[in-house]
């Protein structure tokens, strides 16, 4: 299970769309594949190390070189999704997942029904179909999957439990890419519709989240450990409530009315505006992201004249709030006086920024420390 390909180590540049990654390469950016389509908010910033393997000559591709992995606090981190099952694979071979000691692989990308599942496994001739996911969203202790909503993810864990239900043994395999994680849960920030689905079905699954760890040359997963599922934190937490920062985009300076504000001025650039719904959190993001509507918070007003690029619910059942405001005050260009806080004591809930937040490293440990940090004191 050894890779034999040739790896260069560049810096990432910028991320078009899903599947492209632009990447400096001994100084001359190169245009890169990214098997991962997962968000990476986490892990892609400016100047981030990758590691890329360069696409077959005649391959006819218009991207020169794949993203293998990238380098978060200086630890790799596997992209290519399409090793997983590989990995997977070995570890179960070598006996190392617990509980599964006495399985081996029959077979690998098994069609049943209209799914596919990575793998399946048996024992004498007891078969068992196991779904492998990559999964990169972590904190210091912390992992979470997915890290952008699934609904291939949601399908997959419906038909297995269906098939658990029909006699057969079923389960998941979560490969943790961070050997720094203790605790495991399905990402109720992200995908709330996937999380409530797993905590349905997951003690009919036999699953794991089990962690690995790599070398600089991504060539052999040091096995990790089982990871704990503390389930009563997504009882506790994952409900349709809780804090969230909208992140809009200014393009050029332009003057607002904002209600009892009066007339404000806008600098182009980005605002981070932080609110709270205890109930229908949902529904709140949604009527931020619509133009049209009855002006009612200041919000409403700036969105006449600013773009939503990104909303950042935190789902949780305490009030969160104004420690976002704080934390963000500490981290911002400058705020705007009063805005969205006339009703409580902070200076503001609306901050500036120049460059778009979701690719500065200090708003994203915001978001982790209050996503998944935070959980710690749960645990």
């Amino acid at each position: 299970m050894i890779r034999h390909d040739k790896l260069y180590r560049a810096t990432f540049v910028e991320r078009p769309n899903r599947f492209i990654v632009r990447a400096d390469l001994d100084g001359a950016i190169v245009t890169c594949h990214m098997p991962n389509p997962g968000r990476l908010w986490e892990l892609l910033f400016p100047g981030t190390s990758l590691m890329l393997r360069k696409a077959p000559a005649d391959s006819g591709r218009k991207t020169s070189y794949d993203v293998i992995g990238v380098f978060r606090d200086d630890v790799p981190v596997l992209m290519d999704t399409q090793y997983n099952n590989d990995v997977a694979s070995a570890l179960i071979a070598r006996k190392l997942i617990p509980g599964w000691e006495s399985w081996s692989v029959l077979r690998r990308e098994v069609a049943v029904e209209g799914s596919r599942f990575d793998l399946l496994l048996h024992r004498d001739d007891e078969l068992f179909f196991v779904e492998v996911k990559s999964c990169t969203l972590f904190g210091r202790t912390g992992a979470m999957f997915p890290d952008a909503v699934t609904e291939r993810g949601k399908k997959h864990l419906l038909h297995l439990a269906a098939l658990q239900e029909r006699g057969y043994r079923t389960g998941l395999l979560f490969l943790v890419q961070w050997d720094r994680a203790d605790w495991f849960l399905p990402d109720y920030h992200t995908d709330p519709a996937f999380a409530d689905t797993f905590a349905a079905v997951q003690d009919k699954l036999d699953w794991k989240a089990f962690s690995v760890a790599w070398d600089e040359e991504f060539s052999l997963p040091r096995p990790g450990r089982e990871l704990i599922y503390p389930g009563h934190i997504l009882k506790r937490e994952n409900h349709d409530g809780g804090d969230y920062m909208a992140v809009l985009h200014v393009k050029r300076e332009t003057a607002c009315e904002v209600g009892s504000l009066g007339r404000l001025i806008f600098l182009p650039g980005y605002y981070v505006y932080v609110g709270s719904a205890k109930k229908n959190l949902a529904a709140r993001l949604a009527r931020h992201s619509r133009v049209r509507k009855k002006m009612h918070w200041h919000l409403d007003y700036l969105r006449r004249i600013a773009d939503i690029t990104a909303t950042v619910p935190v789902r949780t059942a305490d009030d969160l709030e104004h420690d976002l405001a704080r934390r963000l005050e500490k981290i911002a260009v400058s705020s705007v006086e009063r805005f969205g806080c006339t009703d409580c004591g902070c200076a503001s809930h609306l901050f500036y920024f120049h460059e778009n937040p979701v690719h500065y490293r200090p708003f994203m440990n915001v978001v982790e420390d209050f996503r998944i940090n935070r959980l710690q004191q749960f645990i």
